[in-house]
């Protein structure tokens, strides 16, 4: 009896231990089905979406350049003379004033040489050319020497700026140069100049160099004693492809540019390609491009920062 007790009891485990397996075996192949049921209906994984940045440009323009020297000086008569008495005394009377037109001989200031127990005829000084009085030094009363100036006379109508140039910008000014010259007595006017004297020495206290501007002054609407802005055009270019300086990027020993182009994998596209260029002259704010660029192409000139050669832009201005 005890035998076939043990044998009941074998048959028993390897039933319960067949049927786990049976369960087991139903519980995955229905996972396995669902797996199955589910991934045949899914939709195919998303494409991840190429990025496309927003960028402001502009078109590379063709046209003149002038590179320009900005100083600033005073209006000065340009040629002046100083007139003298011959005789040392005291001025008692001033036939003339400042901004009056002389001729040469005519009378300027009596000058009284007498001495006390003496008495002398009154010296007349005159001018010795014709022009304007444009100082005038003796004043009623006061007593003059044959030394004291006693009126300063601008011969004719010329005018000159004087200025002085820092030594590092000498090389850059010559005899003619044009000028343009600005004033705030007369604003959004330009008036025209050229340099016509350039000093042979440079003072060692101040590093600089003084040179003369001549001034057209039709209408005579410029005074002697007014402040002039003076541009010295040093250098001038025509037909060249200008941009915004802020289109250049420097990095890594490289200059270049991100020009706009079409997408050739897809027209619906632009895309930024990076364009190595040669930078020319600067000025306020304008680029001279004489290599690396074609007048009309577009340029950009915000936003350039996180391009790469070939991504995709959005222009928004």
């Amino acid at each position: 009896m005890t035998i076939k007790t043990n044998i009941d009891k074998d048959v028993v485990r390897t039933a319960l231990l067949g049927l786990i397996l049976i369960v087991i075996g139903v519980l995955f192949g229905g996972c396995d089905r669902l797996a199955a049921m589910r991934n045949k209906g899914a939709a195919p994984a998303a494409v991840p979406e190429v990025p496309v940045f927003a960028v402001n440009a502009v078109r590379a323009e063709e046209g003149p350049i002038a590179d320009y020297l900005a100083l600033a000086g005073d209006i000065v008569a340009g040629s002046t003379v100083d007139a003298y008495s011959d005789a040392a005394g005291k001025v008692t009377r001033l036939y003339t004033g400042v901004g009056s037109r002389v001729a040469r001989g005519d009378p300027l200031a009596a000058i009284d040489p007498s001495r006390p127990g003496m008495t002398y005829v009154a010296n007349i000084a005159r001018s010795p050319i014709a022009g304007t009085i444009v100082a005038l030094p003796a004043q009623m009363g006061m007593t003059v020497s044959q030394a004291t100036p006693i009126a300063r006379i601008a011969g004719g109508s010329a005018l000159e700026i004087k200025l002085n140039v820092a030594e590092r910008f000498i090389s850059r000014i010559a005899l003619s140069l044009p000028c343009v010259i600005t004033l705030d007595a007369w604003p959004g006017e330009e008036f025209r100049g050229s340099v016509s004297e350039i000093s042979p020495t440079v003072d060692p206290a101040s590093r600089t160099m003084e040179i003369k501007v001549n001034v057209e002054n039709q209408g005579s609407r410029l005074k002697s004693g007014m402040f002039a802005k003076v541009r010295i055009i040093t250098e001038r270019k025509q037909g060249v492809v200008k941009v915004p300086e802020s289109a250049r990027i420097e990095r890594f020993g490289e200059t270049y540019v991100y020009v706009v182009e079409t997408d050739p994998a897809d027209p619906a596209f632009r895309i930024a390609v990076k364009r190595p260029i040669k930078s020319g002259l600067l000025v306020d704010g304008v680029l001279e491009v004489p290599e690396g660029l074609e007048p009309d192409e577009e340029v950009v000139v915000k936003g350039q920062s996180l391009l790469e050669d070939g991504a995709r832009v959005n222009v928004i201005q």
